[in-house]
């Protein structure tokens, strides 16, 4: 493979990763804990949404409350980190590294 060809498949793959990952900044992750939260985020790592049920909202449920949240947040980061790494492994062949290059 000559230079001008390593070149334009390098910027093909470019193209690609980008487009991923803007359609992946706009899917919506989700994810339920206990039936009492239920948290959607964005590929972009924006919250877009908690629904709390309105049974666990007591003041002796706050503790494990706020825990539920926060549990729920970080499995979604973790959802959305897995779903970068699919993309890049994808389009790059290899799975480290921020899908960018």
């Amino acid at each position: 493979m000559n230079m001008q060809q390593m070149i334009a498949q390098a910027q093909k793959m470019q193209r690609e990763l980008r487009k991923a990952n803007e359609e992946l900044a706009k899917r919506e992750f989700y994810i339920a804990k206990g039936g009492m939260v239920k948290v959607v985020m964005l590929g972009n790592r924006t919250v877009h949404s908690i629904e709390i049920d309105k049974d666990a909202l007591d003041v002796e449920n706050l503790e494990m409350l706020q825990e539920t949240i926060a549990l729920c947040i970080n499995e979604l980061l973790v959802q959305i980190r897995e779903a970068e790494e699919d993309i890049n492994e994808r389009i790059t062949g290899s799975r480290s590294g921020s899908g960018v290059l």
